[in-house]
Formats: C-alpha cells, structure tokens, sequence
C-alpha cells in the first residue's frame, strides 16, 4: 500500500525524510526519484533524525484535509501527482544556507572592524558553533576574503554595504577623539597624609612635626621639614620666602668675601685649608655619581671653604664633607620628581646654575647649624668625639659584657672603630639612603640627636653584630670593624636599630651612675 502524502506544509527536507527515512524499501517500500537514501545524503546522524521526525508526524498524515485534486509529491511509485524535482529543491536550500553563511561572515568582520578581538569573541564563538551543527556553513572566514576600499573585509566575496562602511568609520573616529582613561590615584596613607597636613600649615606645629619625623619623614617632604628641623626656615610660612632670600644673599656675599679672591690674599692657614678641602672633595663619597659631577664638585668644595674660614677655631677637619653629603642629596630632590634617582646624577643635566646655587647655599646654612650642636667634635683634639666613644664603650660594658670582654681579649679598642663611627655620623658605615632615614629620626631629637641618641644607636648597631664579632680573632675582627656588612641594609633593618636604641635611651639616658664601668 502506497504511504500517505506528507503534509504540505513540512519543509523540503522533512517530507524527504518522512518519504525515505532508512532508506530501506523494507520500511514502507518508499524509494527516492534519484535512487539516493537520506542516509546516504546527510549520514547516519541525518537519517536517524528524519526517522524521529516522520514518528512525530504519522498522525498528522492521517489527518490531513487536503483535496485529492491538490498536487501531491511523488516518490517514483503509481499516483497521479506531478513529481517533485529534489534536485532543485536541494538547491534552494544549499543557496539559503549559503546566503545565511554569508551574512553571518559579513557580521563577524564588520564586528571586527569595529571592536576588535570583542567581534571575534562574540560573533566568532557563535559562527564556529553554526559550522560545526551544519557542514554546509563551514568555519568562518575560510577561502580568501575580500578587502573594500575602506579595509573592512568582507567574505564570499560579499561586501560591507555603505551604510556600514560608514557607521564603522564614525565609531572609530570617535574612539580616536575620546580622551585616554585617566589612572587610578595611588591611595594616600594616613601617615603620608598626616604630615602632609602638618608640613603644610600655615605655621607649622614643630612639636608635632618631631614627633612624626621620628619615624621617618616622606620623601617628597624631606627637603622642607629638614629645612624647618635645622632652624633655617622658619615655622611661620609667610616669612620663608624673605628668609631664603636673605640668607642666600648672604651667602653670595660670603662667596664674594673669602672664595672669589686672589690667593696672594690668603694667609697661610687659609691656603692651608683651601688645599686639604680640593683634596678631600674628590674622595667625597666616590662610589655615588653624584658625588662625581664636575659641577657639584666645585659647589661642595666652595661651602666648605666658606665654612672653614667663617669657623676659624674648628677650622675644616676631615669627615665634615661627608656630612654634607645627605644635605645635598635631599636639597636637590627638590627640584627634581619623584622618580628621579637623585644619587645617580643624570638629573644634573636638567638643574640650572640658580637652583645649584640655592642648593649650595641652603647646605651650607643647614651645615652650620647642624655642627653648631657638636662643634668641639671638630676642635683640636676633638673632645667632643672622644666623649662619645667613651660613653660607647661604657654602655656596651653594662648591655653585652661578653662582648666588651672578647674585644679587650683580642686587642680591639673601642677607638679604632669607634672614631670613626663618631667623626662621621656612621655616614661610611650604612649607604647614604640609610643614613637619610637615621637623620630623620636624628633630627626629630632636637638637639641631641646627632650627639647623645647617636652614642645608644652606635651601641645598638654594635651589638647588632656580637655573635659573629665573638667568633673572630684579631686579624679577621679588625677587618670587620672596618667594613661593617651593611651594603645590603635598608629602612627596615635601620628603624630595627633605632628601636633598639630608644629602649636603651629610655634605660640610661639622664642615669650616669649606670654607665660607670664595674672595673673604675
């Protein structure tokens, strides 16, 4: 018995299907007009479906109201209807499904004119998805595509039309014109932000700004607070323009007075001086590029010479241009941002001649106020150096005997190392980034910082050392002494040092009696 038309209004390949879905004359005895199966068509996969599909519908076959008139397809057996031609059918589809390829490709590439890998991502996924479900699409962008005039690329050699090109052009247009996105501001710390407030007063609390700068002072507001600290700007912000230009006045005249002379004007003492400063200049810090700078160099040697003959009872001994190293060094970050490696001295080529004389005077005021407070340190015999080492040695006595002990067993006195440690503010033992934090902290201590917490910081730092400086003998000890192992140190390991050294403050400072060696 011939099977009942399918209904007219399933598609194409769903009345094939329904038609021949095993193609198995034992189903149905339905044959196609070709001699060609579903399964031999589409594949296994295809041919199941059809099967499911002519299931889903038997009903609706029996159901059908059509006329008999009606045209009704044929499959090669006997009926009066007119045979449906598979061939062209097939066509219309392959041409459907080929026009909807086409639209698919001209939306990826439009999409990736306009965003990018965001069309690629977003159109792409979806494309790729249609080629694998139905092979007729296959993978997008396959074959050679087309470029237009505009560089937008069609595929299948179908263009972008007009309207596109243009509404493509517009958006790039004005993603070129938008603004870049401004980045993110870095979070102050409350810390930072505190003595940001405090700096920035129009009187500036000194009380206050001690207490912070205790536990280190930010960069960007070093040059200033040190300014402040030192007694050369004042509190009051109104008067420190007047202030800076009085004093660098001053200071140009001092130029004037005892620098740019003949030498045949000079005394003996004085040419005597000048002579050791252009030696020692040289010497400054060797191992900085800074320090090595053709033009600092002359600027550094000039204050101290300014200095010497000014202070003609101390005159200029050997370690006082080493504690000019960290002034300038801060003074000059003022003129430079934040970024710049102020000690590697490629910034120079940017600092004019003006700024390096404002940097020249200011170091040369704060230099002379800081040694205002250990000047008999520079005096003959230097009293004041051996006070502290002295007292060095008791403290270190009273808090690590063993020490003190081993060090009297093995030959070491405290002034051979101790000198030194005294004389130059540690300036040669820690790297000059350290030596700017211990200043900071030096500062904040008023007027002893630079000579009685600089003696608990020595007796700290010390000890710091006492294991490995118990297990070595003479030779290898006094080389250690003499170079401390401290190039790889930072602000952590300094505030470590500092810390221990207020405990000891707050242990024998204003406490004589306890310092009094057991031995005396």
């Amino acid at each position: 018995m011939a099977p009942s038309p399918p209904p007219k209004g399933l598609p194409g390949f769903l009345r094939r299907s329904l038609r021949n879905p095993y193609d198995d004359p034992s189903i149905g005895g339905i044959g196609s007009a070709s001699g060609e199966g579903v399964g031999e068509r589409y594949g296994p996969s295809s041919s199941s479906a059809a099967a499911a599909a002519g299931t889903a519908t038997a009903e609706a076959v029996t159901l059908d109201t059509e006329p008999a008139s009606e045209a009704s397809e044929s499959d090669g057996s006997t009926g009066g209807g007119p045979v449906v031609d598979e061939e062209a059918d097939l066509k219309r589809e392959e041409e459907a499904v080929a026009s909807a390829s086409s639209r698919v490709n001209r939306k990826f590439r439009f999409g990736l004119a306009l965003g990018g890998d965001r069309g690629r991502g977003e159109l792409g996924e979806s494309g790729a998805s249609d080629a694998s479900n139905d092979g007729a699409i296959g993978s997008i962008g396959a074959g050679e595509p087309a470029e237009n005039g505009s560089g937008m690329v069609s595929a299948d050699g179908g263009g972008v039309s007009p309207e596109e090109e243009a509404y493509a052009a517009a958006v790039a247009g004005e993603q070129d014109r938008s603004p870049p996105r401004p980045e993110p501001e870095k979070k102050q710390s409350y810390k930072d932000a505190t003595f940001e407030k405090t700096i920035n007063a129009p009187v500036v609390m000194v009380g206050d700004l001690r207490r912070l700068s205790w536990n280190g002072i930010p960069p960007k507001h070093r040059p200033q607070a040190w300014k402040i600290l030192l007694g050369y700007l004042p509190a009051n912000s109104a008067r420190r323009k007047q202030t800076l230009e009085r004093k660098r006045s001053e200071y140009r005249d001092a130029i004037a007075t005892h620098y740019d002379i003949d030498d045949n004007t000079r005394t003996m003492q004085e040419q005597e001086t000048l002579r050791q400063v252009l030696v020692d200049v040289p010497r400054t810090a060797p191992d900085i590029a800074l320090f090595r700078d053709n033009r600092l160099r002359p600027a550094l040697g000039r204050l101290l010479y300014i200095w010497a003959c000014r202070h003609p009872a101390s005159s200029y001994v050997q370690g006082i241009n080493d504690l000019a190293t960290p002034l300038i060094s801060v003074f000059l970050s003022s003129y430079c941002n934040e970024d710049d490696d102020v000690l590697g001295g490629k910034m120079m080529d940017d600092i004019t001649d003006d700024q390096l004389f404002e940097v020249e005077a200011d170091t040369y005021w704060c230099l002379t106020n800081l040694l205002a407070g250990i000047q008999d340190h520079y005096t003959a015999d230097q009293p004041g150096v051996q006070r502290m080492v002295m007292r060095l040695e008791e403290l270190v006595a009273r808090i690590d005997a063993d020490l003190t002990q081993h060090l009297r067993e093995t030959g070491i006195e405290f002034f051979q190392f101790a000198f030194k440690w005294m004389n130059c503010l540690l300036l040669r033992e820690f790297t000059l980034p350290c030596v700017m934090r211990l200043w900071d902290t030096y500062l904040s201590e008023a007027d002893g910082g630079f000579e009685d917490f600089h003696v608990y910081v020595c007796a700290a730092f010390l000890c710091q050392f006492s294991a490995e400086v118990r297990s070595m003998q003479f030779d290898e000890l006094f080389g250690f002494m003499q170079n401390m192992p401290t190039r790889d140190w930072g602000d952590s390991e300094v505030e470590i040092v500092l810390s221990q050294a207020y405990v000891l403050s707050t242990l024998f400072d204003g406490s004589d009696a306890h310092l009094i060696s057991q031995n005396r």
